[in-house]
């Protein structure tokens, strides 16, 4: 027997009560305990009780936009006890309860706008026939699929197993939902930063603009990888938990650390992302290095060319103070031969100090420091 619903507005007293306390939207998926299916929407968690109570394996979904304050009451009214709620939506570091009859797991869950990485919590309650999953609206997205083909994936489900192993096969089929939507984020942050490396080619490309953009790519995969690994500690201790609710089954098990490596695989490439970028700042610090070097080397060659035009005058000048004095009874017909006084002093002390400075090596290493970095701006044109 198939029962397909949709939201509906005509509730009871009491559904009307549990929606004004949480008013969320919620999803149910089962496999009767008579062989038949059900599928339903809803804005109250009261019309599955009676569904759950009498299905084989179920899967509910809820999803509100008011997530910090209706996570807890949502799992409250489905029978979960206020302690493994609170605990998971509260503490920022719990992300695993195993209450025997009842198990509580934290996902992460990635969002990518831009440069923008955010984490969302997933919560996943765990009874003895049903799985719940508590999120907010910002990443409900990724279960739409997943509520659609909602009946597909519970029917291979096999009914004779045992109940552990049937609530695992139903928790790994909706960690592997999630964690694929974790990994297709990384590619959108590979497209960013391929655009960033785009704008480091450019040459026209304002530096101070560089800086800021590699920083905010670098602080996305952070975040990324924070997410990815909080999803490994949830994974094993899955894996190593012993929970009551979750099956010893060798199989399932291996799926499960298959999961993990699929995480640790997604962390070597963002880790080798990571390793990219800090070579991209690594460069943009020799760039600014080479263009800080040249300007030295550019202020040197001018006080150089300076100095030795303060000393071609200064002589001259000298000599002027002097004879210009009183004591020297000085007239016109002495013009030729003061003239070619002030002219020869001036290209002798020019000379002079310019194989001074040639024999300290100061023009010598300034002209093969200029050249090299010519020879360097002509490479990279080419």
């Amino acid at each position: 027997m198939v029962e397909q619903g949709n939201t509906t507005n005509g509730f009871k007293a009491e559904q009307s009560i549990e929606t004004e306390v949480f008013p969320g939207h919620w999803f149910c998926a089962a496999i009767l305990s008579s062989g038949g299916t059900y599928k339903k929407s809803a804005e109250s968690p009261a019309e599955f009780k009676e569904v759950l109570s009498n299905s084989v394996i179920a899967w509910v979904d809820c999803w509100t936009e008011e997530f910090e304050k209706s996570a807890s009451i949502a799992a409250t009214q489905l029978g979960f006890s206020k302690e493994l709620s609170v605990s998971l939506t509260t503490d920022p570091y719990i992300k695993y309860q195993d209450f025997e009859t009842e198990l509580g797991i934290k996902l992460a869950s990635i969002q990518v706008r831009q440069f923008d990485v955010s984490i969302h919590p997933l919560l996943l309650f765990l009874s003895k026939n049903f799985v719940l999953t508590v999120h907010p609206q910002a990443i409900d997205r990724r279960f739409q699929r997943l509520r659609r083909y909602a009946e597909v994936f519970l029917k291979k489900i096999p009914t004779t197993s045992p109940p552990e192993d049937r609530l695992t096969m139903l928790l790994l089929r909706i960690i592997d939902e999630s964690n694929e939507r974790n990994f297709e984020h990384l590619r959108q942050i590979e497209e960013h930063g391929d655009e960033l490396a785009k704008d480091m080619m450019d040459k026209d490309t304002p530096r101070e603009d560089l800086g800021p953009k590699i920083y905010q790519m670098k602080h996305a995969l952070i975040t990324y990888l924070n997410a990815l690994w909080h999803t490994v500690d949830v994974l094993h201790a899955l894996r190593y938990g012993d929970a009551e609710l979750l099956t010893n089954d060798v199989k399932l098990l291996y799926r499960l650390s298959l999961q993990t490596d699929d995480v640790n695989r997604q962390i070597a490439l963002a880790e080798h992302l990571s390793e990219v970028l800090a070579s991209g700042l690594e460069v943009l610090q020799t760039i600014y290095n080479n263009q800080l070097q040249t300007l030295n080397n550019r202020m040197a060659r001018v006080i150089i060319y300076l100095t030795v035009a303060g000393t071609a005058v200064l002589v001259p000048n000298t000599l002027a103070t002097i004879f210009g004095n009183s004591a020297f009874d000085m007239h016109p017909e002495d013009l030729w031969w003061y003239i070619i006084l002030l002219v020869g002093s001036t290209l002798i002390a020019t000379w002079f100090v310019w194989i001074w400075m040639r024999k300290l090596g100061w023009t010598t290493r300034l002209d093969s420091e200029v050249t090299g970095a010519k020879k360097a701006k002509s490479r990279r044109r080419k």
